[in-house]
């Protein structure tokens, strides 16, 4: 790609979910501030599904013009890894069409997700360097972990949330110039958010009680979980929530992976069995989310959220199984098997005075000051002409 067209540097941001929305977010408006840059929003994904939400509208409630549009998913959720795989197909397709159409000069991906990959295929293909955010990290659980390293090997400059992750990208023969350890999206967002939700309104909008022993869940597909399905996983976990009725339980959606649909039934389904204190929200969006660790007990499940920006609201996370096994925790996170007792023996001492005392004092290991500055000063001033090739950078023998 030519180093700019004009005197803006135009930088296509790619978003999925709710949960990649909430990081890049503040990324984007930080650009949008810039005289030297041009964003394009495109959303692609669980975004423009009706069962997810249609968290594209949140987008738009930022007051950001979504300027592209792929979908990917069939009419009913995606159920099994054939129709993942299809879903991906369809996504390198309409990418390849919307960067044709757009014309950025660098492509800004997060994470992990499988439908990243197409994205990133489509880039590299048409020539056009990526830059990527949250690579060097370990989620050994699910196949999320591959695609995070080959979205490195992919991407031509790297925003890591942690120095032992930006040694790890190094170590994977990327270039030290290109790799900046600008800390985590997600912390500072919490740390900053403007506009708290009230007790009330988030009350009012779950339909329970939010307060110091109220549990928020999340619980995902451990996709490289061999020894049982999610359903069976998410069983056990349903029936730790049996052990503590005095916890109202407020339930998020899982991401579409294989399994998430079964996930889904089963936490409606228990939901609407323990009116009095369950709820489902299918994405409390960025504000509402934030707000909430604010007010509750603990987080439980197995997302990244749990990992990473939770320890900076000093409430405890119960880390359920390996989907994230691997991942850098500060100690107010406390890891459990899959087992009803584990889970539920974890969520006790979460709950408990010895518990919350240790989440207070917890330091958050991914908190560094000014993260999407950084971010977006170096996606507007770094020399696009130096990362048009890559070379493999080999580490000194011992």
């Amino acid at each position: 790609m030519a180093e700019t067209r004009n005197s803006k540097r135009k930088i296509a941001v790619v978003t999925s979910c709710r949960a990649d929305w909430g990081l890049l977010h503040g990324v984007v408006k930080e650009l949008q501030c810039r005289e030297d840059a041009e964003v394009a929003v495109i959303a692609t994904n669980m975004h423009l599904h009706t069962a997810f939400g249609n968290t594209v509208n949140e987008i738009i409630a930022d007051g950001i013009e979504v300027t592209a549009r792929v979908p990917m998913l069939a009419d009913s959720h995606v159920a099994s890894h054939m129709e993942t795989a299809h879903a991906a197909s369809r996504c390198l397709g309409g990418m390849a069409e919307a960067f044709n159409n757009l014309q950025p000069d660098i492509v800004l991906l997060l994470g992990d997700r499988y439908e990243m990959l197409p994205v990133a295929t489509a880039a590299t293909i048409m020539r056009i360097p990526i830059a990527h955010i949250a690579g060097g990290e370990i989620s050994e659980g699910a196949f999320d972990d591959n695609i995070r390293h080959a979205l490195t090997k992919l991407s031509a400059l790297h925003f890591t949330a942690t120095e032992d992750y930006r040694r790890r990208v190094i170590q994977m023969g990327e270039d030290p110039s290109r790799v900046f350890n600008f800390g985590a999206l997600g912390v500072e967002n919490l740390m900053a958010l403007p506009d708290e939700a009230t007790v009330e309104e988030l009350e009012e909008f779950t339909g329970i009680r939010i307060g110091a022993d109220t549990l928020l869940v999340t619980y995902h597909p451990a996709t490289l979980d061999r020894e049982a399905s999610p359903a069976e996983r998410c069983k056990a976990l349903l029936a730790a929530l049996d052990d503590h009725p005095q916890s109202p339980v407020l339930f998020t959606y899982p991401n579409n992976d294989p399994g998430g649909t079964e996930i889904i039934s089963l936490i409606t389904e228990y939901a609407a069995c323990n009116r009095d204190r369950c709820s489902v929200i299918p994405s409390l969006g960025r504000r509402r989310y934030l707000s909430t660790l604010k007010h509750i007990g603990a987080v439980v499940g197995n997302s990244s959220s749990g990992i990473v920006e939770v320890p900076s609201a000093h409430i405890p996370t119960v880390d359920i199984g390996i989907r994230q096994r691997g991942r850098t925790a500060a100690e107010s996170v406390i890891h459990c098997g899959d087992t009803s007792k584990e889970i539920s023996d974890a969520i006790s001492f979460a709950l408990s005075k010895e518990g919350r005392e240790k989440a207070r004092r917890a330091d958050n290991p991914y908190m560094k000051p000014d993260t999407a500055r950084n971010i977006a000063d170096s996606l507007v001033t770094f020399p696009l002409s130096t990362l048009s090739t890559k070379r493999f950078y080999d580490l000194p023998l011992q």
